[in-house]
């Protein structure tokens, strides 16, 4: 039997203040959840994206793993958004102050993809399946 009911992804950031800014921007809303040390956007049904400060994951990590802060600018993850309109997300990116990374362009896989990085270097890829 299938466990997984929900699946929330979190981000450990270096800013939460700066960084819920810009998603909201990125995803054109307020977040969900806005309190110290966590913010949350409902992206879907079954899917949410947290927001972290590497401060308050490392209280919980202890000395167990290198400092989350350590890896900042490095892109440790990808954001993979399947999007009704890429050109028009591909301009809000831009305008949210996204680093482009790459430029629409048609990938091998199947989809039109355009890449960017969020404050702390996570990857944001935005999708459209090619007809």
């Amino acid at each position: 039997m299938y466990q997984i009911k929900f699946i929330e992804t979190i981000l450990y950031v270096e800013n939460q203040k700066k960084s819920c800014d810009f998603y909201q921007k990125i995803f054109r809303r307020r977040a969900d959840l806005n309190v110290p040390g966590m913010t949350e956007f409902n992206l879907a049904d079954n899917c949410k994206l947290g927001l972290m400060p590497n401060k308050g994951i490392a209280k919980i990590l202890q000395d167990k793993t290198p400092h989350p802060k350590s890896g900042n600018g490095i892109p440790r993850c990808e954001l993979y958004f399947y999007v009704e309109n890429i050109e028009f997300e591909f301009e809000n990116a831009i305008k949210s102050g996204a680093k482009l990374i790459s430029q629409i362009l048609d990938r091998d896989w199947g989809d039109r993809v355009c890449y960017f990085s969020d404050l702390d270097g996570h990857i944001i890829a935005f999708a459209e399946k090619i007809n």
